[in-house]
């Protein structure tokens, strides 16, 4: 992360203010409501407004995607710290049943996972770990669910 984007993302919280109001994010209407201090946790949520409703009245399907898009590369970074180089590498999304309404999707980095990409990644080798993101409704509903590749690496020297 260049130093700018660092100072963006230096606390939890400044994060969750920097991401809920990026235009992406801010023109869909997703809102960052959680990111925990050692960012091993977040939580995004996105309304329905008429700026991301589709044509047959449903949450459209980009701005679905888009909420959970960055989430975990941004934890991953923060949680390996600057030693390591942390890529979206791959994504697909299942739309399960229609969206309406307010949706969200939680993301969680548990210390086991990191302790395993750390590992992985000690003798400067490549991993690609994957998750899999709910998108759910207010009442707890499937809406999609989105499959995320990432690509780690240490850095080398």
């Amino acid at each position: 992360m260049n130093s700018t984007v660092r100072r963006w993302f230096a606390s939890a919280g400044a994060m969750r203010r920097v991401l809920s109001t990026f235009a992406p994010y801010l023109g869909a209407g997703i809102r960052v409501t959680h990111i925990a201090e050692d960012f091993s946790s977040a939580r995004v949520e996105m309304g329905q407004h008429w700026y991301n409703t589709n044509y047959v009245g449903t949450h459209f399907g980009g701005s679905l995607y888009s909420m959970v898009d960055p989430m975990y590369m941004l934890l991953l970074m923060r949680r390996l710290g600057n030693d390591y180089i942390v890529w979206d590498k791959s994504a697909s999304i299942d739309f399960i049943r229609p969206g309406k309404g307010k949706v969200m999707a939680r993301f969680e980095l548990t210390d086991e996972r990191i302790d395993e990409i750390r590992a992985a990644t000690a003798d400067g080798d490549k991993m690609l770990p994957e998750w899999d993101v709910e998108i759910v409704d207010e009442s707890g509903e499937l809406v999609a669910k989105v499959h995320k590749i990432l690509y780690v690496r240490r850095k080398r020297g």
